[in-house]
């Protein structure tokens, strides 16, 4: 396994970042289209109604540690707490981009906030902080402040919070590589839980997938 080309501090405890390299090697085509029906289908079916959701270990775990940074996690859920409210909701897993679909299974999947930061958008000292009053970013739906949420910085300002997508760091049409994070609540997810679930569905989304060390407080 190589060694991550970045340095992870941590300001926040119970949290680990699992992180992937992901490159788009071809059409998937229909193949993806099934894979994201079937997560979706599975999602239902694990959970038939949100209190379901909130029941999971996983779920109760993250919203446990949303609260500890002073994130009220009902107010700002984490993202793949909100995603499958969606998925339960009746909602499809929509077609974006082979590395967003694959990074949307792999958080229904495990239940924890993905996501994927196209190669190149950020820098290589990176901190895991609670955010401070003043600190904001454009996120995929509007401008997000930041304050008391959990956030991924590098040198030069935020880059993600579990909550919204940032728009900085965001995968495009002609992205074809990016770095996956994935927040998982260091009590209840493994990375090698993480690393095999996503071995999976790489495997049938025209995705490679390389492994690396998983970054802990």
């Amino acid at each position: 396994m190589k060694k991550l080309p970045f340095n992870v501090r941590f300001e926040l405890e119970g949290w680990t970042l699992f992180w992937a390299f992901l490159s788009a090697e071809g059409e998937a085509g229909s193949e993806l289209a099934a894979l994201r029906s079937e997560v979706a289908e599975a999602a239902r079916d694990r959970y038939p109604t949100a209190a379901e959701i909130t029941a999971f270990p996983p779920v109760g775990a993250m919203r446990r540690l949303f609260k500890a940074a002073g994130c009220d996690p009902t107010r700002y859920r984490p993202a793949s707490e909100a995603l499958l409210r969606r998925l339960v909701k009746g909602a499809d897993l929509p077609s974006i981009h082979p590395l967003v679909d694959v990074n949307n299974c792999l958080s229904a999947q495990l239940a924890v906030p993905c996501c994927v930061m196209a190669e190149g958008s950020f820098g290589r000292t990176l901190s895991f902080r609670v955010g401070r009053p003043g600190e904001s970013y454009v996120s995929l739906r509007g401008p997000f402040k930041l304050d008391s949420k959990p956030v991924l910085f590098d040198e030069d300002g935020p880059l993600d919070a579990p909550i919204t997508g940032n728009e900085k760091v965001m995968v495009r049409p002609e992205t074809e590589r990016a770095w996956l994070v994935a927040y998982l609540p260091s009590s209840e997810v493994t990375p090698d839980h993480a690393w095999q679930t996503l071995e999976a569905l790489a495997s049938r989304s025209g995705v490679a997938a390389e492994r690396y060390p998983a970054a802990t407080p």
